[in-house]
């Protein structure tokens, strides 16, 4: 896992949206990259669709297809899809680029030792990470740097060990990231 790699590809992309999407007087920049995470999160667990207690279709959503044709041909129909998208692999890559950018707002670049200690559920997994995000928070309002630095390191920590748990290994994860980094540098060139 080569995490330092990641961090500095989301450094230049976080620099790129600062020279796009200047901050404003008093914006609280870190505030917002924990919103978003936590908005990525839901999308995440939307994907996963583990906890819909009320629906028959709880299968996590890991194929998507970006091409089907249908038609007829030689007096017969036809029907062609291709899978090339995996939509929960995406929303967690989502949630890592905000995770990434949240270190470097935080001036946390480097992280060893990480444990990948697994909760036994899904759901309380998602719900640690949310939980430690709201924490930061309540630790960055206070100003105390200290527990701020654990509360992150803890909520990477279970971020990382909940894509372990949702079947990702680091090199999916990773080539997954480097894919959406070019997106996102796109969008910025584009004015999104």
């Amino acid at each position: 896992m080569n995490l330092t790699k990641l961090f500095e590809m989301q450094r230049k992309l976080d620099e790129h949206i600062e020279q796009e999407h200047p901050r404003q007087e008093g914006e609280d920049r870190l505030a917002k990259k924990i919103l978003a995470l936590q908005v990525e999160l839901g999308e995440l667990a939307n994907e996963w669709r583990g906890f819909k207690f009320w629906s028959n279709d709880q299968k996590p959503r890991t194929k998507a297809y970006s091409h089907h044709e249908e038609g007829h041909i030689h007096g017969g129909f036809y029907s062609v899809s291709r899978y090339d998208r995996n939509p929960l692999l995406e929303e967690y890559v989502d949630c890592l680029h905000f995770i990434l950018s949240i270190g470097l707002e935080l001036g946390i670049t480097e992280i060893y030792n990480l444990s990948t200690k697994k909760d036994s559920d899904l759901i309380f997994m998602f719900m640690d990470v949310n939980e430690l995000s709201i924490i930061l928070m309540q630790y960055d309002i206070a100003g105390n740097e200290t527990y701020k630095s654990i509360a992150y390191i803890d909520m990477f920590e279970k971020f990382l060990v909940l894509g372990e748990m949702l079947g990702f290994t680091w090199e999916q994860i990773e080539q997954a990231y480097f894919e959406k980094n070019k997106v996102n540098h796109q969008r910025q060139q584009e004015g999104y």
